[in-house]
C-alpha cells in the first residue's frame, strides 16, 4: 500500500529555489511511476512532472527547464527540485502514484498525499 507524505514547501521570493520531498511509508512506490501535481486556489489540479520506476521523466511545459523530478527507491522518496520560482508556481503540491499507467491526467493517479504549500512572492 502506497502512503505518501509531502514536505519541503514554504514561502519564498521569486527566483528562489525549493526542494520538495515525497516519502512513501508503505515502501511500495518502487514499482510505480510517480508524479507531482499542483493546485492553486480556485484552479483545477494540474500535472507538473512524472518519473518512471526506471528514472525517465516528463514535465509540464510551464515548469520545463526549471523543475527537476528525481527518485531514490532505496529511500522510498520522490523529489521535486524547483528553481527560478515564479508567483505563478504558488499552489499546494501533491505527490501521487500512477495506478493506471496510461498518462498524466489526474484520474490516472491515486494514493494522493495531503500536499505541501508553496508560496512565491513577487
Amino acid at each position: 500500500q502506497v502512503r505518501l507524505v509531502e514536505t519541503g514547501g514554504g514561502l519564498v521570493q521569486a527566483g528562489d529555489s525549493l526542494r520538495l520531498s515525497c516519502v512513501d511509508s508503505g515502501r511500495t512506490m518502487g514499482v510505480y511511476t510517480m508524479g507531482w501535481f499542483r493546485q492553486a486556489p480556485g484552479k483545477e489540479r494540474e500535472f507538473v512532472a512524472h518519473i518512471t520506476r526506471y528514472g525517465t521523466s516528463g514535465y509540464a511545459d510551464s515548469v520545463k527547464g526549471r523543475f527537476t523530478i528525481s527518485r531514490d527507491n532505496a529511500k522510498n522518496t520522490v523529489y521535486l527540485q524547483m528553481n527560478a520560482l515564479e508567483p505563478e508556481d504558488t499552489a499546494v503540491y501533491y505527490c501521487a502514484a500512477r495506478l493506471k499507467n496510461t498518462g498524466d491526467s489526474m484520474i490516472d493517479f491515486g494514493s494522493w498525499g495531503r500536499g505541501t504549500q508553496v508560496t512565491v512572492s513577487s
